[in-house]
């Protein structure tokens, strides 16, 4: 049998996925957790073969609580499940130990799939995941950003318009803009919000 640890803040899908899993032969549900702390004690406690592992969770988060565990023990194996596939929920992810990462409109042959494949140490990928995953080995920084970008971009985080970060910087707002479309095309993006995200999924910005 296939120990199972499943770690979601929400109940309802915790039902569902323990009717889903328990329905299999080789599967059995040992522990439920709905925290990232309450996921360390009870790997802790049952060393299960694999732990499904949510990612957005109040207090410790997926990311750090796959963290801990791994630290406690080799045996158990983390397969993220997940509504996020951003570029750096995936790498943090993937940098903390996660043999897996499927999003939560998986089917149920491709999860219990990913739960006997993780048993056995095979990493298993979203398709979607899997691509973005190839793209940031392949290009993990892409062009750097100036300085006069990142200070811009530092200014839009703070939700300043494009007048204010021109007075700001004592430049006009119309360079203002061509700053920003230049950080754009260098991180890949075409609005305000995701040029934002991104430079600080890359740590360009705190």
């Amino acid at each position: 049998m296939i120990t199972v640890l499943l770690v979601d803040d929400h109940p309802v899908v915790r039902d569902g996925l323990r009717g889903m899993l328990n329905s299999e032969t080789d599967l059995v549900v040992v522990g439920e957790a709905g925290s990232g702390l309450e996921a360390v004690t009870l790997a802790r406690a049952h060393r299960p073969d694999v732990i499904l592992m949510d990612l957005r969770m109040p207090g410790l988060d997926g990311v750090h609580a796959t963290e801990a565990i791994l630290r406690e023990t080799r045996t158990s194996r983390v397969v993220v499940l997940t509504t996020y596939e951003s570029d750096s929920d995936i790498l943090r992810a993937v940098e903390a130990g996660a043999i897996g990462y499927l999003l939560k409109d998986a089917t149920k042959a491709e999860l219990t799939s990913a739960i006997r494949a993780a048993s056995r140490g095979e990493t298993m990928l979203a398709p979607s995941v899997a691509g973005r995953l190839v793209r940031q080995v392949r290009n993990p920084a892409g062009p750097a950003l100036s300085a006069r970008e990142v200070q811009v971009l530092g200014l839009v985080a703070k939700g300043r318009t494009n007048a204010e970060i021109g007075r700001t910087l004592h430049i006009s707002e119309a360079t203002v803009k061509t700053h920003l479309l230049r950080a754009f095309s260098k991180l890949d993006v075409s609005d305000r919000t995701a040029a934002v995200t991104t430079a600080m999924a890359r740590g360009l910005l705190e």
